[in-house]
């Protein structure tokens, strides 16, 4: 199964990108994750389902430990096999 995550960590800070911002796009980009696609405002990343799930753990975990407040996310299936 092929999944897609978007997801946004909170506070914001519109000057400088916060701690917990840059770990999850660290933990994003250094994922075995395809289509990754980072911004200042959202996130995406798409690839197996075990990636994915992995990938979200560890997300949730660090940003969340490096001050995130507030983790939006959004996992949609996008195809029935592996890529």
């Amino acid at each position: 199964m092929r999944l897609r995550v978007e997801f946004t960590t909170e506070p914001f800070d519109l000057d400088e990108a916060p701690p917990h911002a840059v770990v999850a796009r660290d933990v994003i980009q250094a994922a075995r994750l395809d289509a990754v696609d980072v911004g200042p405002f959202g996130n995406t990343a798409e690839g197996g389902a075990d990636e994915v799930l992995t990938a979200v753990d560890a997300l949730l975990r660090r940003a969340l430990a490096a001050g995130a407040t507030r983790v939006s996310l959004q996992v949609n299936v996008i195809g029935e096999g592996e890529k």
